[in-house]
């Protein structure tokens, strides 16, 4: 039995991981490759843009029913019991539509959500998406992992996981910042490539002088700390206008595009950066 996934980064070297050298098992307690979630579901996707360059930055893939159907419909099947199996299968499904849209074409990266919680042990529990990313020939620097800090979380077990991730090449990001339980904490603790702020802290901060200095403040403590900010939930020009006066320019919401299902829209980007 092999040991080793041949993996190309984005210099177009390729390299190998070893599961043996890397400490990764081949299983571990709960481990069923992706199988014991029965409920059909499929992927929607929304872009991250990036204002400076006019290109997409990444695409967030988002659960939706098979034919299309929100979210709700999917993860009200997902219990305690199925919920590693529905990871996995999340995570292998995201890259395999990802690459029949051909994402590899360009230079957007992927990102994908997970639930730290049914994680088991990360460089095991990894193994079917790097399998994945070795079959689509998608390179783990061009996958980001984001959790929500909205799911109560063992510091030291999502420490572990996001150390393991960084190790094999993967990006990680904290989505909706400032909506959970840990906040600053997490942050602190996690060091994460990526935050993405809540559409909360967005929503009408064109016209709230609070937000706007809570804004200010936290973009310029994540530039500090060398982690990139997305803004969340963006649908309006005068909110980008408030966003880019802060020198933010990663955004996602409705205002560039909304989710597309099963495909990968162009973002309306013109109007966005003429604003």
């Amino acid at each position: 039995m092999s040991y080793c996934l041949r993996l190309r980064g984005l210099t177009g070297r390729f390299f190998r991981v070893n599961w043996k050298a890397a400490g990764m098992s081949i299983g571990c307690v709960g481990c069923k490759d992706g199988s014991g979630f029965e409920q059909p579901f499929s992927m929607a996707f929304q872009p991250i843009v990036n204002l400076k360059t006019g290109k997409v930055f990444a695409q967030e893939a988002l659960v939706r029913g098979k034919g299309g159907e929100g979210a709700g419909t999917v993860l009200s099947a997902v219990t305690e019991v199925n919920r590693y199996a529905f990871d996995q299968a999340c995570r292998v499904r995201a890259i395999e539509l990802a690459h029949g849209l051909n994402i590899l074409d360009g230079e957007e990266l992927l990102s994908i959500n997970i639930m730290p919680n049914a994680i088991y042990e990360p460089r095991a529990c990894i193994r079917q998406t790097l399998i994945a990313a070795e079959r689509t020939g998608l390179p783990p620097d061009r996958i980001i992992f984001e959790f929500t800090e909205s799911e109560k979380l063992k510091v030291d077990h999502l420490r572990g996981i996001l150390r393991a991730y960084r190790e094999i090449g993967f990006k990680t990001a904290i989505d909706d910042f400032g909506a959970g339980f840990s906040g600053l904490l997490l942050l602190a603790e996690m060091q994460p490539d990526i935050v993405k702020l809540d559409m909360g802290l967005i929503r009408g901060i064109d016209s709230d002088p609070v937000k706007q200095t809570m804004l200010q403040h936290i973009s310029t403590m994540l530039n500090d700390l060398g982690v990139m900010t997305v803004c969340e939930g963006v649908e309006t020009l005068e909110e980008l206008e408030v966003i880019r006066r802060f020198g933010i320019s990663l955004i996602q919401g409705y205002l560039v595009a909304r989710p597309s299902f099963e495909t990968m829209q162009q973002p309306v980007i013109q109007a966005a950066m003429a604003a």
